[in-house]
């Protein structure tokens, strides 16, 4: 059972008001007497600069002794009792008070003291709430045969230390209460500027800070390590900073907290030690999962198909680019508006996972928001019509058309840029190009062809990216050739070919004529880049350096009028 009890109100003389002392939790079955005996623990304050004392650990242990049961209190900077808690013979479970957030590199401003009935030290679950809920300490103390105080044990939080051990959990030396002497304010103020040293100030603008998380899910560690990879190339892309990666090999994910419990507990220390904004997980996260892991961590907890929207909703530039990210979001965010019941719902929060065009036009109720999906649609619907008038005119025209698609970062633009010598935007991050953009391209013989890029692919491409682009995509049925470009110098450039290849399979553009154009060549050995398009039946090419242009123009006449070549 949860259960809490606050501090007592006072009345203008500071008397405590009987009437509204109450002590919640597992109260079932104790007499009044014993009821009265917890209330009186709002009585007894701790000296400001003591922890503990042997008085007050005697009244918790007595209390405990008789009822047989744990006995907690929480305890603030000043030594007032805030909390009373009754708990089993074997655990005693923390309120919930809120969980507002302490200062960014501070405490919460309470200690927790209970009792355990035998000798055992802190429990892991002692240490997780005492991480979960940045508690200045967790003290338990002994209850003996007699029922008097055995020795405490005193855990805190501390800053991380990358030499040492990372789990950020220091104990004191356990000690019976009335030998525990030390300056407890002095002590909390000290741990508190250490903490906050390591605390990174931002400047106004700066990039959010978060911790990646990854499991394993019975992958390969080299596989992992591949999705490790470019879940930083994301979070970069979206400019955010990454401060720590957290892994984890198991055979399945969690299908509450996708970590594992000592797992999870690791994680909790390392982002208030690092004071990160929010947690981003490599695996797609489930309402439940999404629900659970951000109360426990009180951070924003996003997942890789968040990131990727996130990514698209600053890429957009167009009308048509705003348009689908928004559709996307809505459309992936419904479900996780619906997992929260009666509760209202919030407008699209700011910040990495939040952002996106026609945020703040999303109303408090689900049928609001199903509405502007349905309008979404029906604009996107019109928009697939201006564009298919446009291709029916470029097909009556007799214009080829060459559509260069794949994995996102493979170079496509700076391709584009470098055949059509014309001004493209190109960068070295995921998804730099959303809006399509097109060009003509002169061949041999006055014939003339029109290029276009389009979006980057990615694996495991979230469905609802796919759904909202489609109408971006079908551009691509039009092609009478796909230039599949691949960075010949990716370690895993096979799986990315897959990649693309299964998203055109989705769409159903498997049968499209395909050349592929391993781009990227000036990063290998050279003949390497050479031998792996040969090996694969494509062309190798450097659009940095421009080099490999003649073979693929070559290749790339021959697919487009072979009907015309000498028998």
């Amino acid at each position: 059972m949860q259960f809490w009890a606050q501090q007592p109100r006072r009345n203008d003389s500071g008397a405590i008001e009987e009437a509204v002392i109450r002590v919640f939790g597992n109260t079932q079955g104790l007499k009044a007497s014993q009821v009265r005996q917890l209330e009186r623990l709002f009585r007894r304050n701790l000296p400001a600069d003591r922890i503990l004392n042997h008085d007050f650990a005697r009244h918790l242990t007595e209390i405990s002794h008789e009822i047989r049961r744990q006995v907690g209190v929480l305890v603030d900077r000043r030594g007032e009792v805030s909390h009373v808690m009754v708990g089993t013979a074997s655990s005693v479970e923390l309120p919930d008070w809120g969980r507002l957030r302490a200062g960014r590199g501070r405490l919460r401003g309470l200690r927790c003291i209970h009792t355990h009935l035998g000798e055992e030290q802190l429990t892991r679950d002692d240490l997780t709430d005492l991480a979960l809920l940045r508690l200045d300490a967790m003290v338990s103390i002994a209850v003996t045969a007699d029922g008097l105080p055995g020795l405490a044990h005193i855990a805190a939080l501390r800053p991380l230390d990358p030499g040492g051990d990372t789990r950020g959990i220091q104990r004191l030396d356990p000690a019976l209460p009335a030998r525990i002497d030390f300056d407890f304010q002095a002590w909390i103020r000290a741990l508190e500027e250490e903490l906050a040293r390591g605390v990174v100030t931002q400047e106004v603008g700066a990039g959010e800070r978060a911790i990646l998380v990854s499991v394993s899910a019975g992958r390969r560690a080299e596989e992992l390590e591949t999705h490790v990879d470019e879940l930083v190339e994301l979070a970069r892309s979206a400019r955010v900073e990454v401060v720590d990666i957290v892994t984890q090999q198991r055979a399945r994910v969690d299908p509450k907290t996708v970590l594992g419990r000592g797992k999870l507990e690791d994680l909790v220390i390392r982002a208030f030690q690092s004071d990160v904004d929010l947690v981003i997980f490599d695996q797609n996260l489930t309402p439940t999962q999404a629900r659970n892991l951000a109360e426990l961590m009180e951070l924003r907890v996003i997942d890789r198909t968040q990131l990727i929207l996130d990514v698209f909703a600053q890429r957009a530039r167009t009308a048509d680019g705003k348009l689908q990210v928004e559709l996307a979001q809505l459309r992936y965010r419904m479900p996780r508006l619906a997992q929260r019941g009666d509760r209202s719902l919030s407008r699209l929060a700011g910040g990495v996972g939040g952002r996106g065009p026609g945020g703040s036009k999303l109303e408090e109720d689900r049928r609001r928001v199903r509405d502007r999906v349905a309008r979404l649609e029906r604009e996107l619907q019109r928009l697939r019509h201006h564009r298919e008038g446009r291709r029916q005119l470029r097909n009556r025209r007799g214009v080829p058309l060459l559509s260069i698609v794949g994995y996102t970062n493979a170079g496509k633009s700076s391709l584009l840029r470098a055949l059509s010598r014309s001004e493209v935007h190109v960068a070295d991050e995921m998804f730099a190009t959303l809006d399509p953009s097109s060009r003509r391209l002169r061949f041999p013989r006055d014939r003339e062809v029109v290029l276009s890029d389009t979006v980057g692919f990615i694996r495991d491409l979230p469905p609802d990216l796919i759904a909202a682009f489609r109408a971006t995509l079908e551009e691509l049925r039009d092609a009478d050739l796909l230039l599949h470009v691949v960075d010949a110098s990716a370690p895993d450039m096979d799986r990315k070919i897959e990649a693309v290849r299964s998203v055109l399979d989705e769409i159903g553009l498997s049968a499209k004529p395909e050349l592929l154009v391993f781009n990227k060549i000036d990063r290998l050995p050279r003949g390497v880049g050479q031998s792996i398009a040969a090996r694969l039946g494509g062309v190798a090419v450097s659009a940095l350096e421009q080099r490999g242009f003649e073979e693929l123009l070559e290749r790339t006449g021959d697919a487009l009028w072979k009907d015309e070549l000498p028998d």
